[in-house]
């Protein structure tokens, strides 16, 4: 069976390293499927869930905050800001957090703070996503 090695890494550390036989994200265009031997592309990636599917049929989902996905044949490699494995996602303070953001917005501030506000309003929207969806993989199994 053919794999990819996949190197996640954040601002603050690597995330992940290993081998998987198909990683899937969202990209500006759309979502992507990278497998092995896969066309060289670089692409920006929206902040959301990111799936690495490994050899053994584990599905791993991580939380990216955007960045930039890179694909060689035989590495692809994601830079970002923030990633964090989805299981370690704590719903109860991104939830409190996403509120804070939603009144924020609704406080009518300066249109750079609504834009700032807007952005992590997005990206905890996303955080919530991934949370739910491994809920969903969990009753799966």
């Amino acid at each position: 069976m053919s794999t990819i090695r996949v190197d996640v890494v954040s601002a603050e550390h690597e995330v992940f390293r290993g081998e998987a036989k198909l990683v899937v994200a969202t990209g500006e265009m759309g979502e992507l499927g990278i497998a092995p031997r896969h066309a060289p592309l670089i692409t920006r990636l929206k902040p959301g869930q990111v799936r690495v599917i490994q050899p053994n049929d584990e599905e791993l989902f991580l939380y990216v905050s955007g960045g930039i996905l890179e694909v060689q044949p035989t590495v692809v490699t994601i830079l970002t800001d923030t990633a964090v494995r989805a299981a370690d996602l704590d719903e109860a303070k991104v939830r409190e957090a996403k509120e804070a953001a939603e009144r924020a917005i609704a406080n009518q501030m300066d249109a750079k703070e609504v834009a700032a506000a807007q952005a992590e309003l997005a990206a905890l929207a996303a955080q919530l996503q991934a949370i739910d969806r491994l809920r969903k993989m969990g009753q799966k199994h």
